[in-house]
């Protein structure tokens, strides 16, 4: 066997049909990450018969001094359960990138090793035995990550659309779904001369505005990558407004005439809260109204999806905070569930973190997520596979590893 570079065309080609195929690993992918800084290379194992039979994109960037680390996002495409495959693969690798001067080659394979129960447990299955496989071929296994701190998230929310029932998501969910539409909130699918609504609502970002750009403009060329944005039509929240204040204060007068029939603490709390809604519709037909007036259009939430094969993944997504009681994150994702359910198989919903429980410090995201009623899968984790050990302990022993994949919180 031999391994040797691909062209563009070799690569898709074997990438489409492979059972591990994501978008990570794709051309469109690597040429995005090249606005970032990367360079990249698509590099192939070919058989005695002079097929391909495995194969990876390989990103490269700087480390140290004349050197480099590679980063195979999702892993490599192969089939991990054959022992002597991995072996000949990852000794080729390794002997390709040693004369480029690339110290190691991060990998986070695109394998579930298991499913979230309803008890908050983890069912494994049989690819956890791969890990053993990978540490056997000198493959370093990193710490997983509970949280955000790798590449890549190590439990993400995956939807079966053709399974999907609003009626089995939380309650907090579907109220806050509720709220968003009676909020005069609406959907739009948007083009390319949008972005920058987009990018504007992005608070902390990782990235500046042109990479969101060439990112939706490098996955766009093939149609695999869709917009959409949140915005508030104001004539509908003044009109859902009034109709929602008119019948609360209907049962208002009803709850005062009770009260001067008989006066009791639960009827005084009933009154109270009732009181205490009237204000904050009379708020909502203020705010809907002035804005009417002033001409305001708002755009206040908004997702780049990538598409492939039979799934698609919401890859950023945000929304303005100063919006939040309008609960725009719920709306958006509801609808972007809604517009891809007769056309895709699988919703990645993108990372949430290991830790379920209450003190968990991103337990908003979680429960966010989990509102929708996903299946909850975890993935292998990350490996590093090293090149040169002597290069790779000095990066280690001065931090410089720690500092190049510091990242920023979710």
């Amino acid at each position: 066997m031999n391994l040797r570079p691909l062209n563009i065309e070799e690569f898709t080609n074997y990438q489409k049909s492979h059972p591990l195929s994501n978008f990570y690993q794709t051309v469109n992918y690597a040429m995005a990450m090249a606005e970032d800084g990367y360079d990249y290379e698509l590099v192939g194992m070919f058989d005695y018969n002079n097929n391909i039979c495995a194969a990876s994109l390989i990103l490269l960037k700087p480390i140290g001094i004349k050197c480099f680390y590679g980063y195979a996002p999702r892993g490599f495409l192969i089939d991990y359960n054959n022992p002597e495959l991995l072996q000949t693969f990852t000794e080729l690798i390794k002997k390709y990138f040693y004369e480029k001067n690339v110290i190691f080659i991060k990998i986070n394979p695109n394998i579930p090793i298991g499913i979230l129960d309803k008890n908050n447990n983890i069912n494994y299955n049989d690819n956890a035995n791969i890990v053993h496989n990978l540490i056997n071929l000198g493959y370093k296994k990193l710490a997983d990550n509970l949280y955000f701190e790798a590449a890549l998230p190590r439990f993400n929310a995956i939807i079966d659309l053709a399974k999907f029932d609003v009626h089995e998501c939380s309650k907090n969910t579907k109220n806050k779904i509720r709220k968003g539409i009676r909020k005069g909130l609406t959907f739009n699918v948007a083009n390319k001369d949008a972005i920058n609504m987009f990018t504007n609502i992005i608070k902390n970002k990782d990235h500046n505005n042109y990479f969101y750009q060439d990112y939706f403009t490098t996955f766009a060329k093939d149609n695999d990558i869709d917009l959409f944005l949140i915005s508030i039509n104001y004539n509908d929240f003044l009109q859902n407004s009034q109709y929602v204040y008119d019948l609360e204060l209907e049962r208002n007068n009803k709850l005062n005439n009770k009260l001067t029939l008989y006066n009791n603490e639960k009827r005084i709390n009933a009154k109270m809260a009732s009181d205490k809604i009237l204000l904050s519709y009379k708020n909502d037909i203020m705010e809907a109204s002035k804005s009417i007036q002033d001409g305001i259009h708002s755009v206040i939430g908004g997702a780049l999806v990538v598409k492939h094969n039979n799934t698609v993944s919401i890859v950023y997504s945000a929304f303005d905070k100063n919006y939040k009681r309008f609960s725009p994150n719920y709306f958006l994702h509801y609808n972007i569930i809604k517009y891809y359910k007769d056309k895709y198989q699988y919703l990645d919903l993108n990372g949430i973190t290991g830790d379920f429980t209450i003190n968990n410090p991103y337990h908003g995201l979680n429960r966010f997520k989990l509102g929708f009623n996903p299946n909850i899968y975890e993935f292998i984790g990350e490996f590093d596979l090293i090149i040169e050990p002597k290069s790779y302990e000095i990066l280690l022993k001065n931090g410089i590893l720690a500092k190049t994949f510091e990242h920023k919180d979710n």
